[in-house]
């Protein structure tokens, strides 16, 4: 599933599904940044959810500044391209707008009525969680450790850092355990049908 946009005499080039998200969430960034009274009817909030229940979906496209998206994106980037050598363009984005939506759930199921939910978060941990199941051994770096560390071991740190003042645990486990039961299936050889 590419993207092709086109550009002068005829040529064009393609965002792939990952240039599409992180474009999509940058020009979400830039109209809450100009309009950020939108944020209201796009995040996500037990209290409203059942008079905007949009926000599910719309949640996971704003954020709460620039550095929160970048990373985000960053990390999407850079999980994101390699699960999706392993499993390809559709299977990718059933496990990111899964895990997004299952964050979002949890979230729900579990938050206070006055919080709020914004960010990628849910659906990035579900990509870095079927990610650590296929592939638990790959070695990468993460600021400020020096060396590179298993790729579990940056989960663990990723939980750990979930549960920091501010931050949506709930969305950040939801979206980790689909991943994780995704990366389960795929591991086995299961297929899963949507």
């Amino acid at each position: 599933m590419a993207y092709r946009v086109k550009y002068s005499r005829g040529q064009g080039f393609t965002l792939g599904p990952i240039g599409f998200l992180i474009v999509a969430n940058l020009i979400m960034l830039i109209a809450t940044m100009f309009r950020p009274e939108f944020i209201r009817y796009l995040a996500l909030n037990q209290t409203f959810f059942s008079t905007q229940p949009w926000t599910i979906i719309t949640s996971m496209f704003v954020h709460n500044g620039i550095f929160h998206l970048l990373f985000n994106m960053f990390t999407l980037y850079f999980f994101g391209s390699f699960l999706i050598k392993l499993l390809g363009e559709k299977l990718f984005f059933i496990i990111y707008f899964v895990g997004g939506l299952t964050g979002g759930v949890l979230f729900l199921l579990l938050s206070a009525q006055n919080t709020w939910a914004v960010g990628a978060s849910g659906a990035v941990f579900a990509i870095v969680g079927a990610l650590v199941v296929l592939r638990p051994k790959i070695r990468v770096f993460i600021f400020p450790i020096p060396a590179p560390i298993p790729l579990w071991g940056a989960v663990i740190g990723f939980v750990v850092f979930s549960f920091l003042p501010s931050i949506a645990w709930q969305a950040h486990l939801g979206g980790l355990a689909f991943g994780l039961g995704s990366g389960y299936l795929f591991k086995r050889g299961r297929q899963i049908y949507f």
